[in-house]
């Protein structure tokens, strides 16, 4: 049966059956593009009812059949509609159509293979690719794992699609080897902004190169997105973005789309802040101080006590129990400093516990936050750096920590979390800056190293403190955010006032200029109105001499590093020293030197 590639807009009729037999579906085909070079790889092709109806888009098509009891047959029929189509409009490369596992299964059963689905179009096989939709129900996987091999065997190709959503998991894919998997749209719409997205798919990515599949990035409408998903690898990509369903397939994409995934610049990718970091880590590490001590019932005397101290002598205090809960802590040292004194044994050693205990300790859930965790260090009551605390699960008691393993846990993940994101300015650290430098050089690209130093902070951080300290260092951070173009440039805090940014905008010194003004000028507000009128402060220099300084200033170093040309992180390092010692003596405030110049520096 032939099918028309006209739609009808009058007079159209009522059912989906009447639709079919009338020929009045029609296909559009919305591009599929290899996101490597930019060519078009393919088409899915997408039915369509008539126009301006109800039953013009595919979910008012199914929604009617699935009523009518014609789902099955407007499957074939929107499949063979688009191969008819495809071939007669000389389509290049591949056609993706959509098939449940109902249909696949009936049309490979009947024998005929992908020709149940092709029609009587001139497509040979190799050229389709069979999509498994997401609202698929497989009730034998095994069987259904047998059918896809014999339509692999018949010449088509077979995909999954929706990845991540409904019925395409992990287990379909381990199980059915599929030669494409389609990301679903939700994991790409801004997945240049939201970390967890970004890391769900770089985790596909890496399995689909373990398992040999080829991965689509389906809804792709941001160039900022499009940038992420082709620098982590991914094959192909569709998308309004990349070209809508239109009635002709497309040969060509847009200009301006072909120079965005031909362009060298790589993309900046998003990264947990501090905040994630910190809020994330929970009861794993409340398992790592956790000690598994006994504990006393809420009716034992304090000669119990007593002797549990002595049979344990490494442990610093117990809990008291009531039903498995805890209702008070006693502190080794400050019981048996008590019990030492005179008649202090004979008076009190029958006597309730409780006499001697802190009714009121620290008692954290098994799974709580770090933050949470944290939020105890700021206590005014000081007691649980010798009493320690109460480690529960539930409500219950499980066991002990002590203050000086809580201080050094949260110390150590602090000091972790810093390595990751800056604590104050929430920027990227060390290992996220060293990352993007390596991927710099790696992907052989141009960019500017810009070193940044705040000139004369010291006086002003030990004239007003450490807190409004912090207020000029974010003040920094917001001034070098501002011109920074989020997809291209990289924008990192080092530690104290140093700040670097990894410019591939071409228009970087401007940009470094517009911060050092937009700093300059900032930085007054935090001076007293007195300081601000002397035009600076007088305070100690690093000999602990005392003199005049005036505003704080930002200064930038800027080392150009031209592709292949340096090899490791380190080499860069080494040759901003020399642009920062320079920039000291330099009014503008920058200085630019090429790496190439002074790389034996």
């Amino acid at each position: 049966m032939q099918f028309s590639t006209l739609h009808v807009t009058h007079g159209a009729p009522s059912t989906v059956d009447e639709l079919i037999d009338d020929r009045a579906l029609w296909a559009v085909f919305q591009p599929i593009v290899h996101l490597a070079d930019g060519e078009i790889a393919g088409h899915e092709g997408l039915i369509r009812g008539p126009a301006d109806t109800s039953l013009e888009t595919p979910r008012g098509l199914f929604a009617q059949a699935q009523q009518e009891g014609s789902v099955h047959r407007l499957e074939i029929a929107a499949a063979q509609v688009c191969c008819e189509s495809f071939a007669r409009l000389h389509g290049a490369g591949l056609l993706f159509v959509n098939a449940s596992a109902a249909v696949i299964e009936a049309s490979v059963g009947e024998g005929n293979g992908i020709a149940n689905l092709l029609g009587a179009s001139a497509l040979a096989p190799e050229r389709v690719v069979i999509e498994l939709t997401e609202q698929s129900v497989i009730a034998d996987l095994d069987r259904f794992d047998a059918t896809v091999r014999a339509l692999r065997a018949s010449g088509a190709a077979f995909a999954l699609d929706d990845y991540g959503s409904a019925n395409a998991n992990m287990n379909l894919w381990v199980r059915l080897a599929p030669g494409y998997v389609k990301i679903d749209r939700f994991f790409i719409d801004n997945i240049a902004l939201d970390p967890l997205k970004f890391e769900a798919v770089k985790a596909m990515a890496a399995f689909a190169r373990a398992s040999g599949a080829e991965l689509i990035a389906e809804g792709i409408e941001r160039p900022a997105d499009l940038g992420i998903v082709r620098d982590l690898g991914i094959a192909y990509g569709q998308g309004f973005l990349l070209g809508r369903p239109a009635a002709l397939p497309s040969h060509v994409l847009p200009a301006p789309i072909q120079h965005l995934l031909r362009s060298s610049r790589i993309t900046v990718y998003p990264s947990h802040t501090h905040t994630h970091r910190e809020s994330g880590a929970s009861g794993f590490e409340l398992d790592r101080m956790l000690i598994f001590a006994p504990s006393l019932p809420l009716d034992a005397c304090n000669d119990h006590v007593v002797d549990l101290f002595n049979v344990a002598p490494d442990l610093h205090a117990v809990a008291i129990i009531d039903d498995g809960r805890p209702v008070a802590l006693i502190n080794r040292r400050a019981f048996m400093d008590q019990y030492a004194l005179p008649y202090h044994r004979e008076l009190f050693g029958k006597r309730p516990c409780l006499q001697f205990a802190n009714p009121a300790p620290l008692v954290v859930e098994r799974y709580a936050t770090l933050a949470q965790v944290a939020h105890m260090l700021a206590n005014d009551d000081l007691r649980y750096l010798s009493d320690g605390l109460i480690i529960t699960d539930a409500g219950r008691y499980v066991g002990l920590a002590t203050g000086e393993r809580l201080v050094r846990a949260v110390t150590d993940i602090r000091l972790e979390a810093a390595r990751y994101a800056n604590p104050l300015t929430f920027l990227p650290g060390n290992v996220p800056i060293n990352s993007h430098v390596e991927r710099l050089i790696d992907n052989g690209v141009d960019f500017v190293a810009c070193y940044v130093d705040l000139d004369d902070f010291k006086p002003f951080n030990d004239c007003y403190g450490y807190w409004q300290g912090d207020e000029v260092l974010k003040a920094a951070a917001a001034a070098l955010r501002s011109v920074c173009e989020p997809a291209c440039d990289f924008l990192g805090h080092i530690g104290g006032d140093d700040f670097l940014i990894l410019f591939q905008s071409a228009d970087w010194r401007s940009r470094s200029l517009q911060a050092i003004d937009r700093f300059n000028e900032d930085v007054k507000r935090f001076y007293s109105p007195e300081d601000r009128l002397a035009g600076g402060i007088y305070s100690e220099d690093r000999s602990r001499r005392r003199q005049f300084f005036g505003f704080v200033t930002m200064s930038i170093g800027a080392v150009r590093v031209a592709a292949g040309t340096a090899r490791i992180c380190e080499e860069i390092g080494a040759v901003a020293a020399v642009a920062k010692r320079r920039v000291k003596k330099e009014k503008t405030g920058i200085v630019a030197i090429d790496f190439a110049h002074h790389r034996s520096v």
